[in-house]
């Protein structure tokens, strides 16, 4: 199932489409992340499950292993054609579909669940994305989401790229990091889930800060189109930061970066 990309976020998916099937480097990354919110949604047998914003499917395979029937969602032709890639390697039976989380082809009250881990955050519209979250899962269903704080490394390591990305418009989007926040969460869906919230880190891991600047700048959308976007100069002195930034969380064994992140867990009503 293909459903049409809001015109505003045309661009957004180009940028998520050059990360391709490396980005599974990318979700292994914050595997322990993922497993936390897997956890906390706690999937049935048969219970039908979006996974919005899968990616490369990392989420709705772990879903999927647990005997759920799911759906993966996603803005990034180039990333769903390598999650079905991944679930025919795995012998796993998942759906995948186009889709705008500001437009979701799906039927009201269609998922007994809805999953997003560090997914839906990146939504330009949050409160039009929220809505279709709340629309597509039944009275009585539940969504779990994982989203970056505020204040987290994950942030800072934006915040490392932000002097070499172009003016933001004179009208930006939020913020995607305001879903870290249990008050916006709850401004966004507190109006159709009752809520609750856990706190917790994720460990990146690498041998070195270049060996980070290497996965990120191959695999991860956002960062791999900022650096073909640079001349050769910006280009190195943005990877000398981000390396120095990876290479602050040394340790005997190589970088370890902890990353905090909210757990949310709702019931619709």
């Amino acid at each position: 199932m293909q459903s049409t990309i809001q015109p505003h976020n045309q661009r957004v998916a180009t940028v998520w489409n050059s990360g391709g099937s490396e980005y599974d480097n990318i979700s292994r990354g914050i595997a322990d992340s993922i497993a936390h919110c897997v956890l906390r949604l706690d999937p049935q047998p048969r219970e039908q499950i979006l996974d919005l914003a899968t990616g490369t499917g990392w989420t709705s395979r772990a879903v999927a292993r647990l005997g759920a029937n799911v759906t993966g969602v996603d803005i990034s032709d180039e990333l769903l054609a390598a999650a079905e890639e991944r679930a025919r390697r795995e012998h796993l039976t998942i759906q995948y579909d186009r889709g705008d989380a500001e437009g979701l082809p799906y039927a009201d009250g269609q998922f007994d669940a809805v999953i997003s881990t560090c997914g839906i955050m990146f939504s330009s519209r949050p409160e039009t994305a929220a809505g279709e979250l709340g629309r597509v899962c039944r009275k009585g269903g539940r969504v779990a989401l994982t989203t970056w704080l505020p204040d987290s490394n994950l942030f800072k390591m934006f915040m490392v790229m932000k002097p070499y990305m172009a003016p933001p418009p004179s009208s930006p989007p939020p913020s995607p990091f305001e879903w870290g926040k249990m008050e916006r969460v709850q401004e966004l869906l507190g109006g159709m889930f009752d809520l609750k919230f856990e706190n917790g880190t994720s460990f990146y891991r690498e041998p070195s800060g270049e060996a980070a600047w290497t996965t990120f700048s191959t695999s991860y959308g956002p960062t791999r189109a900022l650096a073909a976007s640079l001349d050769n100069a910006k280009r190195a002195e943005l990877k000398r930061d981000f390396i120095a930034f990876h290479e602050d969380f040394r340790n005997d064994l190589g970088i370890c970066v902890p990353r905090e992140y909210l757990v949310t867990l709702g019931v619709r009503r």
